[in-house]
């Protein structure tokens, strides 16, 4: 069936934004309109015609509301194949009348578990009607068009206006498979919400959902398709954030992005901190007594690797912060939000994209990540651990300063979000250099001694700027040459998991060299 004229529609919403214009379109090309409960009241006081379902099948809605749809006036409206034979002789037989157009958005289940309603809540939030009938329009799209959202709305009312009142078969096909991803990502939230409730952290059945949020230019590289898709408005961050400036985001800026996001909400919001990423890595983080001075101690760090970065603020951005931050060029901006004199200022830097997300994320905040494998998808809980929250302990003959300690745990923070094996020196809440990604640990304490060695020169220093700084590592120090590098040049502080069959070795280098080290229990690595 190429087209399907539409006669008779069946309208139950819970979202009814839209609605009476929708409907008094339908009405208006002679379309009949039957309706459920709060949809039918709202169609009813405009003055509508309505059709009440429980007028169709003869029962009435019962059961506070659970049971009304469930009938087979309503599903054999909508599952009846157009033109089979024995189908049509079913529902003449039966007195079941054809559904050609289902309008269902479900009951906001997602939207209640995100405002914490009570377990009792979220069930009675559980749509059930509506997913059957969905799924039921979806399958029969050969002759049924099925919309699942308004957005959608005046898209059925072009096609219809198009095609005589009717609707082509390639449509139906589409609203139909978006039927289906809707009804799957419903019940994804279900299951997974079920799932937190029962303390199951490995489910039988895992599933996943989200919605289109921007379709991308393309992936990583040029030959990769993209998209990116919102599945938790709960949590403030790149996918959720507003931009009010610059061109589309894309792949790798919003992987970027989210890194540095990610990374400067590890601070606490009262003190003002900067974190400077390229390639989901940082290259410079500071804190300070400002944004800006914060921005100048980041940027210090690595000025070469800034250039044509991110830039993540855990604060609102104010005019003396833009000022600084538009000096070099920048890919992004984001921040939880920004003054007007900011935006101003960033706005004269047209191809800047300024993202505000109006909160931090939650760094301490239960979450998956999801990582694709051949034939499967790895999933883990995010890392939650928090370094103003591990118990240090002093491993080292000499305990480290009050100082020292400060610099430790934001080095350790910031050693978090940098890609094993990771290696982060740090002095006067600052990195100095970062040391990311390497197959052996030492190679990365290198790297980081180089990079803080080079970003002394350009700032004109007569001495590296790991002299009297701290050192931060992801993981154990499998031997004493990692450490060895470090106390080379010029720490003399370490904090590090620990748990190595080698750490007595490891412990020893650093009282030979008279370094404090502490040892934190918690791994982080990242990959």
């Amino acid at each position: 069936m190429a087209e399907a004229k539409i006669s008779r529609a069946l309208l139950s919403v819970s979202d009814k934004t839209g609605l009476v214009a929708f409907a008094t379109a339908l009405q208006e090309r002679g379309i009949e309109i039957v309706s459920t409960g709060g949809t039918a009241a709202a169609l009813k006081a405009a003055r509508l015609a309505v059709i009440d379902v429980s007028e169709l099948t003869g029962f009435p809605e019962m059961m506070d509301g659970r049971v009304k749809t469930l009938h087979p006036l309503v599903h054999g409206g909508l599952l009846g194949i157009r033109g089979n034979a024995e189908h049509e002789r079913a529902a003449n037989e039966h007195g079941i009348l054809p559904i050609d157009l289902l309008v269902v958005n479900l009951y906001p289940f997602e939207a209640t578990v995100a405002k914490g309603a009570s377990y009792d809540d979220c069930v009675e939030n559980i749509d059930v009607g509506g997913p059957a009938m969905i799924r039921a329009a979806a399958k029969n799209h050969a002759g049924v068009t099925v919309v699942v959202e308004p957005e959608d709305y005046a898209r059925v009312l072009s096609e219809i206006a198009e095609n005589e009142g009717a609707t082509t078969l390639e449509f139906r096909k589409q609203l139909a498979a978006k039927a289906f991803a809707r009804s799957a990502a419903y019940d994804s939230a279900i299951s997974s919400w079920f799932a937190r409730e029962l303390g199951i952290d490995t489910p039988e059945w895992r599933a996943f959902g989200g919605k289109l949020g921007q379709s991308l230019r393309y992936g990583e590289n040029s030959h990769q398709s993209a998209a990116l898709y919102i599945s938790d408005r709960g949590r403030p961050g790149v996918a959720t954030a507003t931009q009010l400036q610059g061109k589309e985001l894309s792949y790798n800026n919003i992987n970027d992005t989210d890194a540095a996001f990610e990374l400067v909400s590890e601070f606490d919001a009262k003190s003002p901190a900067v974190a400077i990423i390229k390639h989901a890595n940082p290259c410079g983080v500071a804190v300070a007594g400002s944004l800006k001075d914060a921005y100048v101690k980041a940027l210090a760090s690595d000025p070469v690797s800034a250039f044509g970065g991110i830039v993540a603020l855990n604060q609102k951005i104010d005019k003396s912060a833009a000022e600084e931050m538009t000096k070099i060029f920048t890919e992004v901006v984001i921040a939880p939000d920004a003054s007007e004199e900011a935006k101003v200022i960033f706005a004269a830097k047209k191809n800047l994209r300024l993202l505000l997300t109006g909160g931090l994320a939650n760094s301490r905040g239960e979450g998956l990540f999801v990582k694709s494998v051949a034939g499967g998808f790895l999933v883990q809980s995010r890392d939650a651990s928090n370094a103003d929250d591990v118990e240090l302990k002093v491993v080292t003959k000499r305990r480290p300063s009050d100082a020292e300690l400060a610099d430790l745990r934001f080095a350790f923070k910031v050693a978090k979000h940098v890609k094993s094996n990771a290696i982060v020196y740090a002095k006067n809440g600052a990195t100095v250099g970062v040391g990311a990604g390497q197959m052996s640990r030492v190679d990365s304490a290198r790297i980081a001694a180089w990079k803080a060695a080079e970003a002394a020169k350009a700032q004109g220093l007569s001495e590296p700027l790991t002299v009297g700084a701290v050192v931060a590592s992801d993981a154990f120090f499998p031997f004493a040459d990692g450490l060895i590098t470090a106390a080379e040049a010029g720490v003399t502080a370490v904090i590090q998991p620990g748990g190595s069959v080698r750490d007595d070795d490891v412990i020893k280098a650093a009282d030979e060299r008279g370094l404090a080290m502490v040892f934190t229990g918690v791994r982080h690595f990242r990959h």
